[in-house]
This record gives C-alpha cells, structure tokens and sequence, in this order.
C-alpha cells in the first residue's frame, strides 16, 4: 500500500471497516458469547452494571450541570427541580421510566412558560 492508495474510492469503506465496525463487532460478539454464560448475581456482571449505571448518571448530571444549546437557557434551580421531580415520580408511580420522563419533562416545560 502506498501514500497514493488513500484517495482510492474504496479506502474510506475499509477505514471504516477496519476502523469502526471491526472493534465494535469484536466486543460485541464476545458480548453474546459470554452474555449467556454469566449468572445475573455474579460479581463480574453486578461490576458491569455499576459501571454502567454510574456512566448514565455522570451524562445525566453533566447535562444538568453544564448543558448546551436550549437547556443552557434554563436556570439552573429548573433543571435540578425537573429531575427532582423525575425522581420522586419513578419512585411514588410504580418505578416507571417513562412516567419519570414525562414528569421531569413537564415540570421543565411548566417552569418554561411561566418564566
């Protein structure tokens, strides 16, 4: 392969080949292959889930704490509140993401009308 090689038509597929779905599909595949040998109560997968767990809270917060385009308009004591109320409402409503949702959601839309 030389230098000339990378403006072939062809290369930005094996780029992407190599590049993003082949280390992808490895973890994925192992993912399968070990998903169905593993217990539900083994350390090794309750290790995965706070790990998990722990990556969809820090997203969460930073979107919170330090959002961007429309919601960086909010005042900070909104957003908190919104996922206040998300909360409380997954834990009073039968532990229900989507009603969580829709009540975080409608307190950020209620705070934004009347603001």
């Amino acid at each position: 392969m030389t230098w000339n090689s990378l403006a072939d038509w062809w290369w930005p597929y094996v780029f992407i080949l190599l590049g993003g779905w082949l280390p992808t599909d490895v973890w994925r595949f192992i993912g399968v292959f070990v998903g169905g040998r593993v217990r539900e109560d083994s350390e090794a997968l309750i290790a995965v889930r706070a790990v998990a767990t722990s990556l969809v809270a820090g997203v969460i917060a930073q979107l919170i704490l330090y959002p961007s385009g429309a919601l960086a308009e909010t005042s900070i004591v909104l957003r908190i509140g919104a996922a206040a109320a998300g909360f409380v409402a997954y834990l009073s409503l039968g532990r229900r993401v989507i009603i969580s949702v829709i009540a975080g959601e409608a307190v950020l839309l209620c705070g934004l009308l009347l603001t």
